[in-house]
């Protein structure tokens, strides 16, 4: 099974959560979003995955991927 999972930056009632997709449960949560997007990056460029980020309404306000992708994109 494949564990690399990209990251969520997303608002919490204590602050702000890294959490891996299709993940209930936070892998961790921090006081500012700064922070949040600090570790999900982290993890995000060790997996080669994506990091989204959440703004406090919930929505994507920006991705970055750090995977292997095609450059320029295919499509």
């Amino acid at each position: 099974m494949n564990n690399k999972r990209n990251q969520h930056v997303v608002p919490h009632a204590d602050g702000w959560a890294v959490k891996g997709a299709g993940s209930e449960r936070a892998t961790k949560v921090v006081d500012t979003q700064r922070e949040a997007i600090n570790i999900a990056k982290g993890i995000a460029q060790k997996q080669g995955t994506e990091m989204l980020i959440h703004g406090e309404n919930g929505r994507i306000r920006e991705r970055n991927s750090y995977g292997n992708d095609p450059y320029p994109p295919k499509g």
